[in-house]
């Protein structure tokens, strides 16, 4: 459960394999502090969003360091533009060019509804259970939604033409 939703943030198996186990190293170090007031699993994907959205801005600041650091030193590393390789076992060859190009643009949602269209659509949790996760109202997950599927829409019409 853990792994498989840091990995549709992440795309990438090792990134997603780090998430899971500072998720899982999270859950022991916090049990006392668990309130019996929700459900654990729920707690726990609460954790594995915020981890995998943590992980996500910091390579996204890693990057921008490194931009900096190029233009003001000749020797570091050279940059990397090109989105991190979609790394799913579970994805076919022939579709793994799709798959990268949708993930793309999921990943240039907010993170709100990122959270809302990767819980309900390919988790596959309800809407009511996706609120508990994100701590706010069933209708405001239904909007979330909404307004993530007519984003994504319109960013995959442009890019395609």
């Amino acid at each position: 459960m853990v792994y498989n939703l840091a990995l549709q943030y992440v795309q990438n198996t090792e990134d997603a394999e780090e998430i899971t186990q500072d998720v899982f190293v999270s859950v022991f170090q916090s049990l006392d502090n668990f309130k019996l007031e929700s459900n654990v699993a729920t707690w726990i994907y609460r954790i594995t969003i915020n981890k995998s959205l943590d992980h996500i801005k910091s390579k996204q600041r890693k990057k921008r360091f490194s931009f900096l650091t190029s233009l003001f030193f000749d020797d570091s590393s050279e940059l990397r533009h090109d989105p991190p390789e979609f790394n799913h076992p579970g994805v076919q060859l022939e579709n793994k060019e799709a798959i990268e190009h949708i993930f793309k643009h999921i990943n240039q949602l907010p993170d709100n509804q990122k959270t809302a269209l990767i819980l309900h659509k390919i988790e596959q949790m309800t809407q009511t259970e996706v609120a508990e996760i994100m701590e706010i109202t069933p209708k405001a997950v239904e909007s979330l939604i909404q307004r993530a599927k007519t984003k994504l829409s319109a960013t995959l019409r442009l890019s395609e033409g």
